[in-house]
């Protein structure tokens, strides 16, 4: 297996189509030369490098660069990059080259982890072959019916871009044959394998001819992956992008800690009200919070719509669409549902509910500052979440400025300019009835000896109900916390920020002969439950709070500390949590095991049964693993 190891940032943006440059003139174009594709250097066809030149892509990116002259030669490739680096061109585009549209099987299949990534890579696929007649590409993907899918698959596709299960479904009802197959491509793998969709993956794999290329791609290479890789793959070319994950430099991060008697739908209203913006996504963790929050934004007399894995496929199609043409500003999505969402109006993304890991993050915010505009990312965080907040810092290596949301006095401001705009403007279009509430309103002051003022005001009231139009004034604001670094210059070098902080010191480790115990639970309401799941099981954390939120139906905010072992996790959840509740977590399984919480004992040793029944020797067995969450 030969590797290629690029020396680039992880998180360089892929090849985006240049500002358009203003027309020249009828007589200078006529004898310009049109430029060299650098893409022609990579053994492109020159019908695909023009259709580059003029989605405006000048430059192959690094990942395209590496990857596209081994698939064109016919080689299996893996390769490594995160998410944003161009790898949608750098499959796609050697896929166009060795197509043969007169054919009407399949050649080429990309599987994705989500519907909506599905969507977006035939879109950009359909861009890159328009001047290619006669290819059609298809995407299928779940929670949508047959029907439409089954009428495009008797028209012939020759790429077909879609979620394993609705893949596999198509291939068992025989409506898909993969037998002239001859790319398959694995998009975004390790999301794949998180989602619990490798055994999908393999049976597809295991379905195509046995003489077809494979492209794999993964932001990380975990051992199931690797595993898919070397027993499928033929001597692949192993190419990645060697580098740390970043955000973009074009999206700013802030945050805000709950405190000063604001919570964090407060702070939210106030984001809304107090900060402009043009399409705002905020991110919860569960489809319940989304609704919930949907629900009260609702209230507020905001237009909001939620985005979550229970929401159709045509609604979810309806709200991107709704989103990107201005209807809804504000859309409430889960990490699920908003893989794949690109929507360039999007300048704030908003992390109501903070994410499990980087990877996450990184992907949230980049939904925005994309296209080279500018975008704002922003956390919200409890007290006891502060930690994450530094996590998420050295893991980016930026640094996350403290957020200051708007004053009551701003809001206030805000909110009378609202109000005296809306009714300029009503006065202004004179509607049929103004005349008539004019006339009553005059013969109202004259008859009950009234006050104009005081009749506008009273109908001012009946209109905007009994919640209170302005804010009361804010409390003494609370001293800035050492999570956040003090505003800086958008120019300034957050590495070497970095890089000038103290050393953390070693941890020190407890000695061999101390009888581990589990930590004990925190104050109040919360109590220490053990499941059976742990790190030699692959899970992460968010898996875990997933499972809780969307199968058990435990919300995030009762969920406390997690600490991941070996072959088992420690987990605080509220004492007197309902017993339908708890027999619902002990059914719900995460990677392939099923939870069956019970209740644990602060004074028993940590050792587990799992453990205790090992057929390997002690002297022979790995270090325990212990992770605090």
């Amino acid at each position: 297996m030969s590797e290629v190891l690029l020396p680039v940032d992880a998180a360089e943006p892929a090849a985006e189509p240049a500002p358009a440059a203003a027309e020249a003139a009828e007589a200078d174009a006529a004898d310009a030369t049109p430029p060299v594709s650098p893409f022609l250097a990579l053994g492109l066809p020159e019908t695909l490098t023009r259709t580059l030149t003029a989605l405006g892509y000048e430059t192959p990116t690094p990942i395209q660069t590496a990857t596209i002259p081994p698939l064109l030669a016919g080689r299996d490739v893996i390769g490594q990059a995160q998410t944003g680096t161009g790898k949608t061109a750098a499959f796609a585009l050697p896929m166009l080259a060795s197509l043969q549209p007169r054919s009407s099987m399949p050649q080429a299949l990309i599987l994705a982890p989500t519907r909506e990534l599905a969507l977006q890579v035939a879109e950009a696929v359909e861009q890159y072959a328009k001047n290619l007649p006669g290819v059609r590409v298809l995407a299928v993907y779940g929670g949508t019916g047959y029907g439409e899918q089954l009428r495009e698959l008797a028209r012939g596709p020759q790429i077909i871009v879609g979620t394993p299960g609705r893949v596999l479904d198509h291939m068992s009802r025989g409506t898909l044959n993969l037998s002239a197959l001859r790319l398959l491509v694995l998009d975004e793998a390790d999301e794949m394998l998180r989602m619990g969709f490798i055994d999908d993956v393999e049976a597809v794999l295991k379905a195509a001819p046995a003489e077809r290329q494979i492209a794999l791609f993964s932001a990380t290479m975990p051992p199931p992956i690797r595993r898919l890789a070397q027993s499928y793959l033929r001597q692949p070319q192993e190419i990645t992008l060697a580098g740390r994950t970043t955000t973009a430099p074009t999206i700013r991060a802030r945050g805000w800690v709950t405190g000063g008697g604001l919570d964090k739908f407060d702070a939210l209203m106030r984001l809304l009200e107090g900060e402009p913006f043009e399409a705002m996504l905020v991110f919860v963790r569960t489809r319940i919070a989304a609704d919930e929050l949907v629900g009260a934004l609702g209230d507020r007399g905001f237009k909001a719509a939620a985005l979550h894995g229970d929401v159709h496929q045509r609604d979810r199609e309806r709200v991107v669409e709704a989103l990107r043409d201005g209807r809804v500003p504000v859309v409430v999505a889960t990490d699920v549902a908003a893989r794949g969402l690109d929507v360039d109006r999007i300048t704030h993304v908003v992390n109501f509910d903070l994410p499990t890991d980087i990877e996450s993050y990184v992907h949230r915010i980049g939904r925005t500052g994309r296209a080279g505009r500018s975008g704002e990312a922003i956390l919200f965080a409890t007290p006891r979440e502060r930690s994450m907040l530094n996590v998420i810092e050295r893991g980016t290596r930026t640094l996350i400025e403290r957020l200051v949301l708007p004053s009551a006095d701003v809001i206030n401001a805000a909110r009378i300019a609202r109000f005296q705009e809306r009714v300029a403007q009503v006065v202004a279009a004179a509607p049929p009835n103004l005349k008539v509430f004019r006339e009553q309103v005059a013969a109202l002051a004259q008859d009950g000896n009234l006050d104009i003022a005081e009749i506008a005001a009273a109908l001012a009231v009946l209109v905007h109900g009994d919640s209170p139009m302005l804010l009361p004034p804010d409390r003494a604001p609370p001293p800035p916390s050492d999570a956040f670094p003090p505003p800086r210059a958008r120019t300034r070098d957050a590495d070497a920020d970095i890089e000038r902080a103290p050393a953390r010191p070693e941890r020190v480790e407890r000695p061999a002969d101390r009888t581990e115990r589990a930590p004990k639970p925190a104050q109040g309401a919360l109590q220490l439950w053990r499941i059976e799941v742990g790190f030699r099981h692959g899970v992460e954390p968010r898996n875990i709070i997933g499972a809780l939120a969307n199968e058990a139906g435990i919300p995030s905010r009762y969920i406390g500390r997690l600490e991941i072992r070996d072959f088992y996790s420690l987990i605080e959840l509220p004492r007197d949590l309902p017993a339908h509740v708890a027999e619902a977590m002990k059914r719900t399984w995460v990677a392939k095991r099923q939870l069956r919480g019970t209740h644990w004992d602060p004074d028993a040793p940590i050792r587990g049964p799992v453990e205790a029944a090992s057929d390997t020797p002690p002297e022979n067995r790995p270090p325990k693993r212990r992770k605090m969450y």
